[in-house]
């Protein structure tokens, strides 16, 4: 099940010396590769989001720069059959200025050289914030610390280590709208986690069961104005096998390039054609359906719980986001044509519509 989409298996820099986009970074691969040697200023968007689920709660942190604006967010979310217990997002928000950019990594870190292996740690922000936020690379992970105190005055506190085990294949793409305008992403799914968050006097397990799963989703760009897009992840173990699910719409059609992917037992399958999308904006919460038209890659239904709901007009931003939590159900096919059984699945869709 070949992709047209051009397999990168050497390092590589993203932006030529004037920095436009270098059209040797186009492609995808399988371990981080790229260097995101960006140039210039007002349009560059610079992230990292780490997700780490559980059965019953997780964990969401957010450390991005936009060039005039910084912004972090933590957000802990919990439920049990009868609904949601806890939801809880804190953000700071600082300006930025030209010369004075948050020192975000280029490369990646670890075994694979001075490029592959695990992508390297976060930037440091000023302790003095009201959401504090670090991700460090160690051997073997990515350690995510946090603290932040909620709406009511509880402190929120978190020490994760997200394992990226030996052999375990990711998803990393370059995206091209043209050779100004482009965004490097690098999606990890299914990484097993392990750790504690600390809600005012109660504590929340992660992976003491084996069942905490961390999933990141790496930029570096330079972005148009106005974008909206989907994405849907979720991580966990179904029909014996530990499966990753990536996928994107909207944003790449028409560029070649997608962020279509598999991960199952640590083995990624490339998928490079677009994904159909069936979903009514005005009621995220009501069941979705992801496809691959022409074929049986993907046929998965997706059965919402909560909608993390944003909406902001705020000078040079505009943003709607529903980031809908829920299950996933259904099959996937691998690329050696392995059918794999999706039953309940945990993870997310969303649909989210930018200016910035």
């Amino acid at each position: 099940m070949a992709t047209h989409e051009r397999e990168i298996t050497a390092p590589v820099e993203l932006c030529r010396p004037d920095g436009r986009l270098d059209p040797d970074a186009v492609g995808w691969s399988r371990t981080p590769l790229h260097r995101a040697n960006l140039r210039g200023w007002g349009r560059t968007k610079r992230w990292e989001y780490w997700c780490v689920t559980t059965p019953t709660h997780l964990l969401a942190l957010t450390v991005s720069d936009l060039d005039y604006l910084t912004l972090d967010t933590a957000y802990f979310l919990s439920w049990d059959e009868y609904g949601v217990l806890e939801d809880h997002e804190r953000t700071a928000i600082a300006p930025g200025l030209p010369g004075r950019r948050t020192a975000f990594p280029e490369g990646v870190a670890g075994s694979g050289g001075p490029y592959g292996g695990d992508l390297a740690g976060g930037p440091a922000r000023p302790s003095r914030r009201k959401v504090r936020i670090s991700i460090t690379h160690e051997p073997g992970g990515t350690r995510l610390r946090a603290r932040a105190l909620t709406a009511d005055l509880r402190p929120l506190e978190a020490d994760l280590l997200v394992a990226l085990p030996d052999g375990h294949e990711t998803l990393s793409v370059v995206v091209p709208w043209d050779d100004e305008r482009f965004q490097y992403t690098s999606k990890h799914t299914a990484r097993p986690a392990t750790g504690t968050v600390r809600l005012g006097d109660r504590v929340y397990d992660f992976g003491a069961d084996g069942d905490a799963w961390g999933v990141l989703d790496h930029g570096r760009g330079r972005w148009p104005r106005s974008l909206g897009w989907n994405w849907g992840a979720a991580s966990g173990r179904t029909d014996g096998h530990t499966v990753g699910l990536q996928f994107g719409g909207q944003w790449t059609a028409g560029t070649g390039s997608t962020e279509n992917a598999l991960c199952v037992d640590g083995r990624l399958s490339k998928i490079g054609t677009e994904l159909a999308w069936h979903y009514d904006p005005a009621t995220p919460l009501a069941p979705w359906r992801i496809t691959t038209p022409g074929s049986d890659r993907v046929d998965l239904a997706f059965v919402p719980f909560h909608d993390r709901r944003t909406r902001t007009e705020a000078g040079l931003i505009a943003n709607r986001t529903d980031q809908c939590f829920g299950r996933y159900r259904g099959t996937v096919r691998t690329d050696d044509g392995l059918r794999v059984e999706v039953d309940n699945l945990l993870g997310w869709a969303e649909d989210v519509r930018m200016r910035w």
